[in-house]
């Protein structure tokens, strides 16, 4: 089940809704919440379920017994057979093929996240910044709780921690502005998203032979639909946690108007960012000692993460690269360059990384790359490019627009003129049935990290 979804909007998150606010006390609604994210991920992962279920348990007894040997060998060998077998677990699901098993396990949904999740909790358990958590619900509301459960943004337990055990803020302000945010998210994933996809589709999926102008619009509609596919769900979970109390961090801030490839990392994804460099980058050295070496590392394991193909692991050392040219010189010589050519020519890389990871079969990535680089004897433009362009010209344009911090401003105005702020409720609700028609006749309503 997905968010933009007919049966999550008119059923199941109805559902929720009235069950969770029928009762005030936190121990029912966490039993609420827990029984309610079962049915979700069971909807998809019927078996898995119990998978993410046992995972979460035996963590949680594995950290409880970190914590009781904190600052001994025991809990580091404890904590380093923790997080092997949360790895382990990944590993076999997720990488199976890379790993030549005999056997083939289907990838169960979301487990790249609440591994992560896992980890974090484990490691800053066993630094003693977290108190491990004693209590089963707690817990596993904590890693299956289904706003955050398929594609995150990625937790940390302390950022919860207190929203889990005490009374969470289900005010009026709250349950507002998440009604807000989830329509946002939902207009993102069903107005822009589905459109610039299936336009997408047409091109990247069919002869990888084309036009110059055909190729950079193909994989630039991606670039546009993957972002909005992502961060549309990430709005939305953002909005159904704070609806239920909880405050989730960001996971994108406006990365299309980067200056830089560094500054694209801290704009996208930023939680998967912050878990690498925090767990993986920082632990090597990071900016200390062997910072090259570092980079590399991080970013092969940042591509690999998005996928059990090598492709993926490309496209991260792609990026790993582009970062080190940027640190041992590029940066200084653009630091005067004004913002209007920076950010086009960090757009022109990014874009050319999609590529990397559209394509999983190389012989098609190399031949698409031909067509991008204009490698091959094909012309400049065609009129199929031509034709789609003019076909999807206004959704590219207010795509376009959206990647701007547009929305911020309309937030002040909104501040600043309460009139507006009566006015948002109809918003919400035009956009949630324009969104609905969109849905009832689309066939194309895939979810780009559902199975990452």
């Amino acid at each position: 089940m997905i968010f933009a979804d007919l049966l999550f909007i008119f059923v199941f998150l109805p559902a929720v809704l009235l069950c969770y606010f029928a009762f005030k006390n936190t121990t029912y609604r966490n039993i609420v919440l827990v029984a309610f994210s079962m049915v979700f991920y069971a909807w998809g992962e019927p078996v898995m379920v119990f998978l993410m279920v046992g995972t979460s348990e035996v963590n949680r007894l594995l950290a409880i017994l970190v914590e009781k040997h904190k600052g001994t060998k025991k809990g580091k060998l404890i904590a380093i057979v923790a997080i092997s077998l949360t790895l382990a677990t990944l590993a076999v699901f997720k990488y199976g093929g890379l790993l030549h098993l005999p056997f083939k396990p289907s990838l169960p949904i979301g487990i790249s996240f609440y591994t992560f999740q896992i980890i974090a909790y484990m490691v800053e358990v066993y630094k003693g910044n977290t108190k491990a958590q004693k209590s089963s619900l707690k817990f596993l509301m904590y890693i299956s709780l289904f706003p955050q459960l398929i594609a995150g943004p990625i937790v940390r337990y302390n950022l919860v921690e207190q929203q889990i055990s005490g009374t969470r803020p289900t005010n009026v302000t709250n349950i507002s502005y998440g009604i807000t945010r989830f329509t946002i998210g939902l207009a993102k994933k069903v107005l822009l998203a589905n459109q610039l996809g299936a336009a997408a589709r047409t091109v990247l999926d069919g002869n990888v032979v084309m036009s110059v102008s055909g190729a950079w619009l193909g994989v630039f509609l991606f670039a546009l639909q993957i972002y909005y596919d992502f961060s549309g769900y990430s709005d939305m979970a953002i909005g159904l946690g704070r609806i239920f109390g909880f405050s989730f961090p960001e996971n994108f801030n406006y990365p299309y108007i980067s200056q830089s490839i560094s500054e694209f990392w801290r704009r996208w994804h930023m939680t998967l960012g912050g878990f690498f460099r925090d767990y993986v980058y920082i632990p090597l050295g990071g900016g200390r000692r062997m910072v090259f070496r570092n980079l590399l590392i991080t970013w092969f394991l940042t591509g690999l993460w998005h996928g059990a193909s090598w492709n993926f692991a490309l496209w991260g050392v792609y990026f790993g690269v582009l970062i080190i040219i940027e640190k041992a010189f590029l940066l200084k010589v653009t630091e005067k360059v004004p913002a209007l050519i920076k950010i086009p020519f960090t757009l022109f890389f990014v874009v050319f990384g999609w590529a990397l990871f559209y394509y999983t079969d190389f012989e098609r990535m190399w031949g698409f790359i031909k067509s991008l680089l204009a490698l091959n004897s094909m012309p400049l433009t065609d009129i199929v490019t031509t034709n789609l362009l003019y076909d999807k010209i206004a959704v590219i344009i207010i795509a376009l627009l959206f990647c701007m911090p547009i929305y911020r401003y309309i937030e002040r105005a909104i501040e600043r003129m309460r009139a507006l702020q009566y006015i948002v409720p109809v918003v919400n609700v035009a956009i949630v049935f324009l969104c609905v028609i969109m849905l009832v006749g689309d066939t194309h309503n895939p979810f780009l990290y559902y199975r990452f």
